[in-house]
């Protein structure tokens, strides 16, 4: 089987708090894009040993069991009880460390074929809750389409009617770690600047959508990846009607309302030199 898994962007991340269990209160609107990981699957239930196998040639992506699309393998099969030698192949296109969720989005494909392969033993809702156990976006990826999600990701609301908009991405080469993007974030400081955060979205949304977008995890990233607000500069300059961070960085995106700008935005950054990296692709609503 061979299953195309998507990258994420955040139109909007609030965080609201810290819980006594150290995760973080977020609430965000988020959206699978056309950037994809090839996961491809096979399964063996003939073979006795029940070894799982995970193979990924990026030099930055673990194999083995520091894979957390083996763990996702071996939750699968603790839950259901089956047994079968896997082997499962990765070719990574999503920017590791990038705040587009590839990790989360190639457990979850595993999770998803392997549930078809063996039939759909488990409904969604249990899958998804499988999920919530291996990382707080592997739901949103299991689930696969626009939703708001709250608490540390896991309460998905489906949030239908995304403007069309084209995309642009880059990833400026600046791997940024979420641990740290968190120690670095002043919830004091963010609640006092709230001017946009109220997530409004949910009524009028649509006059003003790019106005709307926002991203609480922007300041404490960009002290770590200066890069990030130079990467945001450039999409206005080539004619974004917003430009944004995701998750918690580094990437960034911009949004443009026709394909032609587009396009020009893309060979325009694709030309400048460096380590960033250039996408262009949509929203898959």
């Amino acid at each position: 089987m061979e299953i195309q898994a998507p990258a994420k962007i955040n139109l909007f991340l609030d965080v609201l708090g810290k819980r006594t269990d150290g995760y973080h209160e977020l609430r965000s609107l988020m959206c699978p894009i056309g950037i994809h990981d090839t996961v491809r699957l096979s399964c063996d239930p003939a073979a006795t040993s029940g070894d799982i196998t995970v193979t990924c040639p990026h030099p930055l992506v673990p194999s083995g069991r520091a894979n957390l699309a083996w763990a996702a393998a071996a939750a699968f099969f603790a839950e259901t009880g089956f047994s079968a030698e896997t082997v499962v192949s990765i070719d990574k296109h999503i920017p590791v460390g990038a705040g587009l969720g590839g990790g989360s989005s190639d457990a979850a494909a595993v999770l998803n074929g392997l549930n078809r392969l063996f039939e759909n033993p488990l409904p969604a809702d249990r899958l998804m809750m499988l999920g919530l156990r291996l990382g707080a976006d592997v739901p949103f990826f299991i689930y696969g389409r626009p939703a708001v999600a709250a608490g540390i990701g896991e309460k998905l609301s489906p949030f239908s009617g995304l403007p069309r908009f084209n995309l642009v991405l880059i990833y400026p080469g600046c791997p940024v770690s979420t641990a740290e993007v968190y120690k670095k974030l002043n919830l004091a400081l963010t609640k006092n600047k709230k001017i946009h955060t109220k997530f409004t979205f949910e009524s009028g949304w649509k006059a003003d959508f790019a106005r709307q977008l926002y991203n609480a995890l922007e300041p404490p990233a960009m002290k770590l990846c200066q890069e990030i607000s130079q990467a945001k500069q450039a999409l206005m300059d080539c004619g974004a009607l917003k430009s944004l961070m995701s998750g918690s960085g580094s990437s960034v995106f911009g949004l443009f309302s026709d394909d032609q700008q587009a396009r020009q935005a893309f060979d325009r950054l694709s030309a400048r030199r460096g380590t960033w990296q250039v996408f262009e692709t949509s929203l898959i609503c």
